[in-house]
């Protein structure tokens, strides 16, 4: 075997050399794909595309959508619009498609964006409902009746396994419905967890809210038949002042309702739920949150809530992302870095999923929390405490990819990509998740990235308990 491999290294190295050309692009972190999206404009799709179409019939209900409805996932929070008269704010709803013997009342509001005038949007919360159970419900009772179905999750325990799809900064533009239809596909995620940034109506002229309209209408597909958990993004702002708009968040709020009060939260921008074996904590990227405001005080009391006996995958969601290499949005997370990170460690969070940059990118578990003004530690070191934090914002807004990044790849990153796509967070157990990125150019079952999770939290008690 000697000799042999004294004659080799030349044939070796040209060998190696050929497989990592083709693949990666190695650095100082992880891996920078090779792959190469073609090069082209993302472009909108037009108002009068069929994918924005109106429901047909008189005042028939329109952007359909669904989230959980309190904490532990026995609520639903059904919401649509109707465009002629206000109509009933009724849901119908049951087991049985053809009987739908429960009812329950929600109400309705509107608002006024310079010189647009929202339909009637209802929302209405449904409760008591039995876990791991399909249920049928109607909406648009009076007029124009239309059916829709979702399967409630399984009871809150630490051995539930469940799946969630992850998507961000989705947009209306060919790429997004790309990336919506490609997630669509995968026939396991039973849940959405968006990272913010829905409509990019504020990219329009005047911040167009007929865009907020046509994108209810776009993803009803999806959001009427499963829950999306919302996180806000920056264009969900919507601040303009120039148009005398000064109200932050004024069609985001109207529109997108979220179970904030049952985990005592002040505000819906940053909430939590439990679903199956997951803790879920929603941040605001834009919203106070340094010392002594609301947002830090209810994170520094819920963080010690969470019952890892109970729900084991604490999973944490926001829109700027703390650790980028991008060029793009670079550091813009990181204030609140430096304030919550110290807690992400010291409570073992398992994942942090973010949007904002239009690409992909996972980091290694990591911190850096030792920084003290003095002792000039401020690099981030490697961490079995720490979270994985995973960039997702990558839905195919017409803003188009983050394609410039930093170099070297810096040693915090795991994996980065510039493509279109969508991710899957799927739990096995209590100790174990499989996690996979789809790029948009790939069949569904084609994973671009992907990491089986090993729970920080049981792995570290697992240890001492060998000991």
């Amino acid at each position: 075997m000697g000799s042999w491999w004294r004659g080799a290294p030349c044939h070796l190295e040209l060998l190696l050399a050929v497989i990592l050309v083709g693949v990666v692009n190695r650095s100082d972190g992880g891996v920078t794909s090779g792959f190469v999206r073609k090069v082209e404009k993302t472009i909108d799709m037009p108002l009068d595309s069929d994918i924005f179409r109106v429901p047909p019939g008189y005042n028939a209900p329109q952007q359909v959508h669904i989230t959980q409805g309190n904490l532990d996932g026995t609520a639903m929070i059904i919401s649509w619009v109707t465009e002629d008269e206000p109509g009933s704010s009724e849901v119908l709803y049951g087991t049985d498609e053809d009987k739908l013997e429960l009812s329950a009342e929600g109400k309705y509001t509107r608002y006024k964006f310079y010189n647009y005038t929202s339909g009637y949007i209802h929302h209405c919360t449904i409760r008591h409902l039995k876990y791991d159970t399909e249920y049928y419900y109607a909406v648009g009772i009076g007029h124009t009746v239309r059916k829709f179905w979702f399967t409630t999750p399984p009871a809150v325990g630490p051995d539930v396994p469940y799946t969630f799809g992850l998507i961000g900064d989705l947009g209306q533009s060919y790429d997004s419905n790309v990336t919506l239809t490609h997630y669509e596909s995968n026939p396991k995620a039973q849940t959405v967890l968006f990272l913010g940034d829905l409509s990019y109506a504020d990219n329009y002229p005047n911040h167009d809210n007929v865009r907020w309209d046509t994108w209810g209408r776009f993803i009803e597909r999806s959001t009427a038949y499963q829950p999306w958990i919302w996180t806000a993004g920056n264009h969900e702002i919507d601040f303009a002042p120039n148009l005398g708009e000064t109200v932050p968040f004024k069609p985001y709020r109207h529109r997108y309702h979220v179970p904030y009060r049952s985990s005592s939260s002040s505000s819906p921008f940053w909430y939590s739920i439990k679903r199956a074996s997951a803790y879920i904590i929603v941040l605001a990227s834009y919203s106070a949150y340094g010392k002594y405001t609301p947002q830090y005080k209810w994170l520094e009391a819920e963080l010690p809530k969470v019952n890892r006996s109970e729900t084991p995958w604490l999973i944490v969601l926001m829109h700027a992302p703390w650790y980028n290499s991008y060029n793009y949005h670079y550091m813009e997370g990181e204030s609140m870095r430096v304030m919550y990170e110290p807690w992400f460690v010291k409570y073992k969070v398992d994942v942090v999923f973010a949007g904002h940059v239009h690409a992909y990118e996972r980091s290694y578990r990591v911190s850096n929390i030792a920084y003290d003004i003095v002792n000039g530690k401020c690099e981030p070191v490697p961490d079995e405490s720490a979270p994985v934090y995973i960039t997702v914002g990558d839905g195919g807004n017409l803003e188009g990819l983050a394609t410039n990044m930093t170099e070297p790849q810096p040693s915090y990153s795991a994996f980065r990509e510039s493509s279109f796509g969508h991710a899957v967070f799927e739990i096995k157990n209590q100790t174990h998740a499989y996690y996979t990125w789809h790029r948009n150019q790939d069949g569904n079952a084609v994973a671009a990235d992907s990491l089986w999770f090993y729970n920080s939290y049981w792995k570290t008690a697992n240890e001492a308990s060998a000991m």
